[in-house]
C-alpha cells in the first residue's frame, strides 16, 4: 500500500487540477461538448482517491491551524442556523450543501494535496496544462469562429459560449506557474521555453474580456517567482524581478496599443481602455453599496441578497465579494467567523511559508493567489474554488510522512 501512495497522491493531483480548473475546461472544445461534467468526474475521482492517501501517510498538523479550522466550523455551523431567518428558504436550501457540506471535503482536499508532495506537484502541473490548453483552446476557438465570446443575441445554439472570467483565471493561474519554472529553470534553453510559455500566456489573457484575470495573471508573474527568490535566499534577485516583470509587461503593452491592427479583437485591452468597463464597475458599486446598506449584527440568511436588492430569486446575483457576502448574510457574526477562516489562512500561509521547501510554498502561493483575488470581486460562500484553495493555503501547517517515520 505505501508503495502505491505516491502514483495514488498523483492522480489525486491530476484530479484536483481538472476540479478546480472545471470551469475552464467546460468552457472551450472539446470539452464544452462532453456528454459528462468534467468537474463532477473530477470531484467523484479525486473523493475515491482521498481515503487511500489520508490512510498511506503519517499526518501532523501543526498548531497554526487551529483558529483557522475553528473559524471554519463556526462558520459552516452559523449558515446552518442563519438558514432559519433567510427570506428565501429555496434559495437557502440550494446554498447550504455547498457551504456546509461540499465546504468541508474541498478543504480537506486541498490540505491532503498541498501538503503531500506528489499530490501538488502534479496538481501545480496539470494545472499549468490546463492554462495552456485553455488559452489555445480559446485562441483557436475565436479565429475559427468556433467560440462566442459572451454569448450573442440569437447565435447558433451549436456554438459555445465562453465564461470569459474562469477561462481567464485558468490562463492567468498558469502563467504564475510557468514564471516560477522560468525563474527555477538552469540551462538557456529551458529559460527560453518557459520565458515563451509565459509569454503566451500572457497573450491568451487578452483575448477572454476579463480585467481581474488579467491583473492577477501580473500578480502571479511579479510575484510567484519573487516569492521563491526570496525563500531561497537570493534577495537582490527577488527584489528585482517584480520590476523587471513590469517593465515587460508595459513595453509589450505600449507595443500592442499602438499598433490598432494588433489590438483590434482583444477583448480584455477594449476593456482595458474603456472607462466603465462596459458598465461592470458601475453594477459592482451598485452591488457593493447595496449590501453594505443591509448589514446587521445577525445578518439576512443564506440566499438573501438577491431578495433584498429586489433581484428576484436569482442565484446569479450576490454582492460579488466573499467578505461583504459574510456580512450582509451571516451578520457581524457571520463577517468574524468568516475572517477567522480565511483571514486566518492568509496569515497561516505567509507564516509557514519560510519554515518549507521553497518550491512548495511558490507553488501553493499560486494556485491560491488567483483564487484570493477572484473571490473579492465574484464568486459567492459556496464556490469550491475558494474552499479548496483555502485548504491549499492551509497544507503548508500540515506535513506528510512515511507511515512509521516522525513528522516534520
Amino acid at each position: 500500500m505505501t508503495a502505491a501512495v505516491p502514483a495514488l497522491a498523483a492522480l489525486a493531483g491530476l484530479a484536483g487540477a481538472a476540479l478546480q480548473a472545471g470551469g475552464a475546461l467546460k468552457s472551450v472544445p472539446p470539452f464544452a461538448h462532453a456528454p459528462l461534467d468534467v468537474t463532477l468526474l473530477a470531484f467523484a475521482a479525486a473523493l475515491a482517491l482521498l481515503a487511500p492517501l489520508l490512510a498511506g501517510r503519517r499526518w501532523v498538523l501543526h498548531r497554526a491551524l487551529a483558529l483557522p479550522l475553528a473559524g471554519c466550523a463556526g462558520l459552516w455551523l452559523w449558515w446552518v442556523l442563519a438558514a432559519a431567518w433567510s427570506p428565501w428558504a429555496a434559495g437557502a436550501a440550494d446554498r447550504l450543501p455547498e457551504v456546509a457540506l461540499a465546504g468541508p471535503v474541498l478543504l480537506l482536499l486541498g490540505l491532503v494535496l498541498g501538503a503531500e508532495d506528489a499530490s501538488r506537484r502534479a496538481l501545480a502541473g496539470a494545472t499549468l496544462a490546463i492554462g495552456l490548453f485553455t488559452g489555445a483552446a480559446l485562441a483557436w476557438g475565436l479565429a475559427t469562429d468556433a467560440l462566442v465570446l459572451g454569448g450573442a443575441p440569437g447565435q447558433d445554439p451549436t456554438r459555445v459560449r465562453v465564461a470569459y472570467q474562469v477561462a481567464g483565471l485558468a490562463i492567468a493561474t498558469a502563467a504564475g506557474l510557468a514564471a516560477l519554472r522560468l525563474a527555477m529553470a538552469r540551462g538557456w534553453a529551458a529559460r527560453a521555453a518557459w520565458a515563451a510559455a509565459t509569454a503566451a500566456l500572457a497573450g491568451a489573457v487578452l483575448l477572454p474580456g476579463g480585467r481581474a484575470a488579467f491583473a492577477i495573471l501580473g500578480l502571479g508573474v511579479a510575484l510567484v517567482p519573487a516569492a521563491w527568490l526570496w525563500l531561497h535566499g537570493r534577495r537582490a534577485a527577488a527584489l528585482l524581478w517584480p520590476a523587471a516583470a513590469a517593465l515587460l509587461a508595459a513595453l509589450a503593452l505600449a507595443a500592442l496599443l499602438l499598433d490598432e491592427g494588433r489590438a483590434a479583437g482583444l477583448a480584455t485591452l477594449e476593456r482595458l481602455t474603456d472607462a466603465d468597463g462596459g458598465g461592470v464597475d458601475g453594477a459592482r458599486r451598485l452591488l457593493w453599496g447595496t449590501a453594505w446598506g443591509a448589514a446587521g449584527w445577525w445578518g439576512l440568511g443564506p440566499g438573501g441578497f438577491p431578495v433584498l436588492a429586489g433581484m428576484g430569486q436569482a442565484r446569479g446575483f450576490h454582492p460579488h465579494n466573499h467578505g461583504i457576502e459574510a456580512l450582509l448574510e451571516g451578520g457581524a457574526v457571520g463577517f468574524a467567523l468568516w475572517l477567522l477562516a480565511f483571514g486566518g489562512g492568509l496569515l497561516v500561509l505567509l507564516a509557514r511559508a519560510p519554515r518549507v521547501a521553497p518550491r512548495r510554498a511558490a507553488e501553493v502561493l499560486a494556485l491560491v493567489l488567483p483564487v484570493a483575488c477572484t473571490v473579492m470581486v465574484s464568486t459567492d460562500l459556496g464556490n469550491r474554488m475558494a474552499w479548496f484553495a483555502l485548504g491549499l493555503a492551509l497544507s503548508l501547517a500540515v506535513s506528510a510522512g512515511e507511515r512509521g517515520q516522525a513528522g516534520v
